[in-house]
């Protein structure tokens, strides 16, 4: 690729002025942004934030992360006549959401009967009660409406012999309000269903009048009085820094999984929107509750999809007992995952693990008729050829819990507004930021996601904010000045990081830091563990002050761009220890074995924290508490109470 990305065809096909490049968007400047002194490796230090010449773009919204939620809220804003740029640091279709497997979930009622306000009793019993009533009773009704669309948009689904959507069992998911039998509420596109959406999704928006930035890295947002007015970012492929300003900042950055030493997100995953949200002053909320995926293949971290239990897939230990039926009597291997990844755990633990270190599980799909699990089931077919060796017909996989999805993040309501945690008005927002998808928390997921509740999750409320953009922002309206000091922070740590020069590599401390959560905030987890983690974190985090940047070049220096990342999933790390540490109760993924029980009295309430500082400075974290919505949207639900969650 070129620096000027205007010369030649734009990198995704679509209308040459779509990938707008470094062209000023008041279309003011040259094609190609003017060369940064001091950009070359090896040149002398230049002078701080003053050497970063900037390019200006003025936009009505701007869109961080081009995933399905992003890509869908993208959508929603530039159909509805705002000025739209989307910022991605991957090609939209490398987002992780094209890694999803299992499927979307949706009261369809295609295969068995079903309702939305069963699939809403699943989502609040599978959140521990931990979810916000009113956002999960608007997510369950907006469900079938949202799959059609998907489906009218051109979504490949599987289909049942009638032509209707095919549609498979799910962990977690019941009829009749939890009582079972299980319901088949997952509508798939074989177990490739995250990126058949994917494609869908960006093939729809090339279609709206939207600008892409493809291959640019958010760096910090720009605030002025406690409204988000703008975001900046640089270009991967030339180095040059981009100021955004906008009338909205929609955060889809996803998850921060590579916090952890193995999990199934790509290496990408690593919190931009979080790191961003922290330094800007903000909180997180519900960061202790990290989703283990029950079947990680051993030894590779790469995801088994759900979906091969939901075809009648089933677990077995070392002396070839179907043990989930002890633990989960009515749901077995399907209920719902923190319980399933947790029983994985206890019988490793008691030695009935398999294996000469007695550390993984078996996954049996090898009963199931061939013909089935070619249709159905072909990527994990090939997953388990590659990264096990194993042939699924016949031999059982090797599978271990790994790291998954994080239920916390930007704290949210269900119309995208991000909350600004304010101790006496908790529902009060930060004007002009809205967070989706992995990266926000609604909260419907609450303490635990349930299977295929992500993707919906995803397009909801992608759709969702689109029309509260709309209803908020006037196209063509006039923009306020921005801050003198509204680059500052995002040049004063670029600068900081390109030019780091300690004893330290970036991935030694990655490594560190990565082990560090693995070890002291896993399955299961107790006071001592993560009293030492997050004591340990803070010493990592102090050596970032340590980090050694190798290049110092402007120009696809992965080296710079993995460490600001690093500085993105240090801060989350602390945080995430510290919110574990501090909830003394065991709920949903957050199982506390000093605190066996959930402990509703006390804790039945969002934790929001706050990080202090960046690249080793500060680290110190504060911890709120926000309530959860014991209240539904409308009149047709009642509130569910909480009761015992057992499957």
């Amino acid at each position: 690729m070129t620096s000027g990305a205007n010369n030649g065809a734009p990198p995704h096909g679509g209308r040459d002025d779509t990938n707008t490049g470094n062209v000023d968007s008041s279309n003011q400047s040259p094609t190609t942004a003017p060369a940064t002194p001091g950009s070359a490796p090896g040149t002398k230090r230049q002078g701080g934030a003053a050497a970063y010449p900037i390019v200006e773009h003025t936009y009505d919204v701007i869109v961080v992360g081009a995933g399905g939620s992003g890509l869908r809220a993208t959508m929603g804003a530039a159909e509805s006549g705002l000025k739209t740029a989307n910022i991605t640091k991957v090609f939209p279709t490398r987002s992780h959401t094209v890694a999803a497997q299992g499927g979307i979930a949706a009261s369809l009622g295609n295969n068995t009967p079903d309702h939305w306000q069963w699939h809403m009793y699943d989502t609040v019993k599978g959140s521990d009660w931990l979810g916000d009533q009113d956002a999960i009773e608007y997510l369950v009704r907006e469900a079938p409406q949202a799959v059609y669309e998907l489906e009218h948009a051109g979504v490949p689904f599987s289909r049942n012999d009638d032509g209707t959507i095919y549609q498979r069992p799910f962990g977690g998911h019941m009829q009749n309000m939890g009582e079972g039998p299980p319901v088949q509420r997952t509508c798939a596109a074989a177990d490739r269903t995250g990126h058949a959406m994917l494609h869908a999704l960006y093939q729809q928006s090339l279609k709206y009048d939207a600008d892409f930035f493809i291959e640019y890295f958010a760096l910090d947002l720009i605030m002025k009085d406690g409204v988000c007015v703008g975001v900046m970012a640089m270009c991967l492929d030339d180095g040059t820094i981009h100021r955004f300003r906008a009338k909205a900042v929609v955060l889809a950055t996803g998850g921060y999984g590579r916090c952890y030493y193995t999990a199934t997100s790509a290496h990408t995953c690593t919190g931009d929107g979080g790191g961003m949200v922290l330094r800007a002053g903000l909180p997180l909320q519900d960061m202790e509750f990290v989703q283990f995926h029950p079947t990680g293949i051993y030894g590779a971290g790469v995801l088994i999809t759900e979906g091969a239990r939901g075809e009648g897939g089933y677990l077995t230990n070392s002396e070839g007992e179907r043990f989930m039926e002890r633990y989960a009597p009515s749901a077995k291997d399907l209920a719902s995952r923190d319980v399933v990844s947790r029983s994985m755990a206890l019988e490793m633990r008691e030695g009935r693990g398999v294996g000469p270190e007695k550390d993984h599980i078996y996954l049996h799909l090898d009963h199931i008729d061939p013909t089935v699990l070619g249709q159905r089931l072909p990527g994990i077919t090939e997953s388990g050829k590659i990264f096990a060796g194993v042939d699924l017909t016949r031999e059982p996989l090797p599978v271990t819990p790994t790291v998954h999805y994080n239920m916390g993040g930007i704290p949210c309501n269900y119309h995208g507004e991000v909350m600004a945690g304010d101790k006496n008005d908790p529902e009060k927002i930060v004007p002009g930021l809205f967070a989706v998808g992995e990266a926000a928390c609604v909260s419907v997921h609450g303490a635990n996601r349930l299977g295929s509740n992500s993707l919906i999750d995803l397009v909801v409320f992608g759709r969702a904010t689109g029309h509260r953009l709309k209803e908020l922002i006037k196209p063509g309206t006039s923009h306020d000045e921005l801050p003198a000091d509204s680059a500052d922070l995002s040049l004063t740590r670029l600068d900081h990081f390109r030019y780091a020069d300690g004893g330290t590599p970036t991935a030694e401390l990655r490594a560190d830091m990565q082990k560090t959560m693995t070890r002291h905030a896993a399955v299961f987890r107790d006071s001592k563990l993560m009293a030492e983690g997050v004591e340990n974190l803070k010493q990592i985090n102090k050596r970032m002050e340590d980090v050694k940047v190798f290049d110092r070049s402007l120009i696809w220096n992965s080296d710079l761009i993995e460490t600001l990342e690093l500085d993105n999933l240090m801060a989350q790390a602390n945080v995430t220890m510290a919110s574990a540490e501090n909830r003394k109760e065991s709920r949903g993924a957050h199982a506390h074995e000093d605190f066996p029980d959930r402990n509703d009295a006390e804790w039945m309430k969002h934790t929001i924290a706050w990080f202090d500082g960046w690249g080793g400075n500060g680290g110190g974290v504060k911890i709120d508490y926000r309530p959860v919505h014991e209240y539904t949207l409308t009149d047709d639900a009642k509130y569910i109470e909480p009761k015992k969650r057992v499957y």
